[in-house]
């Protein structure tokens, strides 16, 4: 059987300043306004942690930052 060790990261705000985006009361979602720079930061963190082994679960984002949880299939399995 399979066992996995998980991780959580937390990013500032201040590095990840415009990469939340927000949803209206009918369900409506929008990215457009998030700088180019924003999304190649965010996937250079994704690339960097995926080159270790760990696959994001998922992504929260908030006023002060965003946090990731992550998760790797455990050495010794």
């Amino acid at each position: 059987m399979k066992s996995f060790e998980y991780d959580i990261s937390l990013h500032s705000a201040e590095t990840f300043r415009q990469a939340a985006f927000f949803c209206a009361e009918d369900g409506a979602c929008n990215l457009e306004e998030v700088p180019r720079d924003q999304i190649k930061q965010l996937a250079g963190l994704l690339n960097d942690r995926g080159r270790k082994g760990w696959e994001l679960v998922q992504i929260s984002f908030g006023r002060d930052g965003l946090m990731a949880f992550w998760k790797r299939e455990a050495s010794g399995t």
